[in-house]
């Protein structure tokens, strides 16, 4: 199991994802405006990844700040909260961290700032233990839809390097691999940052699950012609109505099988779903550098000097096109997801800020 973040002699050490696959290299932060700038420059990705950092880098903070008392520790903490929440817009993941850490401080407000810091230590380390713990109850609730032989089509990367680990689209496929399930993954490129053909692929290979990369614009006639079976995808935000806020290619994807007849996951933990938004509507969208379009990964130009281009990062897929819901409390039709509200403690739903 490949792990992106992880806690090491009193640093966060970072996966540095823009590197992959060619280069397998760590980052050790000690600092928690680095662990910020590797959210905010990919070099630690996915919904449930920086949901991670962001609690680790919090964690951080506390053992640099000098103070005697909780209130001294909260107050010397609000930037590294506005920190965090800054860094990537549209996965809800981050906020979430960033309020179950101060949840944490606060319900402990009585203890030696010593003991808190610690708390703090452990408790991002928790939110990455739990992370692991419900994928893989994603991945027992979504083998259920995966058939011996079928080939399955994923898009962008939401897999162990988006996550804690073992990853939540790619939870089921693991799941039915173990099962015994002859299957194949066909993973479109995700342009432009091509974290499907970079990551999502590196990862299935080294699982030995085969493998081939499809460019974006091919999975339409893919589908018509019938060569995929089924579509899962990840989430960095579902909101009460069961619209998918997810990597830019997402709602074409969903649109071409309901054309097509092609059954649409979405693989989503709960700290993932906002049901404090009532539909996608309402989803901030984040839009990157024009110089991630307009180059290859910021190194080779492939457009004309002077050219503007948009980096449109994430859309938002209605609730219709999609088939099921899978999250680690079972698969939902999107109009019941609101239903989870009900059954998850008050602590975990999305707040509105």
């Amino acid at each position: 199991m490949v792990r992106s973040i992880d806690w090491v002699d009193g640093k966060v050490v970072i996966l540095d994802q823009t590197k992959l696959p060619f280069d397998v290299s760590y980052i050790p932060c000690d600092d928690y405006r680095t662990v910020a700038e590797c959210i905010r420059t990919l070099r630690v990705r996915g919904a449930p990844a920086i949901g991670i950092a962001a609690a680790m880098g919090i964690a951080l903070a506390c053992q640099n700040v000098t103070a005697r008392t909780y209130r001294q520790l909260r107050s010397a903490l609000e930037p590294v909260f506005g920190e965090m929440l800054s860094t990537r817009p549209t996965a809800v993941n981050i906020r979430w961290a960033v309020e179950r850490m101060k949840r944490l401080l606060s319900n402990h407000r009585h203890l030696p700032v010593e003991d808190l810091k610690e708390l703090a230590i452990e408790e991002s380390r928790r939110i990455r233990d739990e992370d692991i713990a419900v994928n893989r109850a994603i991945g027992q609730w979504g083998a259920q839809f995966i058939k011996d032989g079928d080939t399955i089509l994923t898009h962008c990367n939401a897999g162990s390097l988006a996550t804690g680990g073992y990853g939540t689209a790619t939870a089921p496929l693991l799941v039915a691999r173990d099962q015994g399930k002859r299957i194949r993954v066909i993973a479109s490129e995700t342009r432009p940052l091509l974290q499907g053909a970079r990551l999502t692929a590196w990862e299935l290979a080294q699982e030995e699950i085969p493998v081939s990369i499809v460019t974006d614009n091919s999975a339409g006639w893919l589908l018509h012609r019938g060569e995929i079976d089924l579509v899962i995808v990840g989430t960095d935000r579902t909101v009460r109505n069961g619209d998918v806020a997810n990597k830019i290619g997402t709602y074409s994807l969903a649109v071409l099988c309901r054309e097509n007849k092609v059954p649409f996951y979405v693989a989503a933990p709960l700290s993932s779903i906002d049901f404090s938004i009532p539909s996608g509507e309402h989803i901030p969208l984040e839009e990157r550098s024009p110089e991630e379009v307009t180059t290859v990964l910021g190194r080779c130009p492939i457009a004309p000097p002077g050219v503007p281009a948009r980096n449109i990062a994430f859309d938002v897929t209605p609730h219709r096109y999609i088939t099921a819901i899978i999250t680690e409390r079972g698969a939902f039709r999107p109009k019941d997801i609101k239903k989870l509200a009900r059954s998850v403690p008050v602590d975990d739903i999305r707040m509105r800020a």
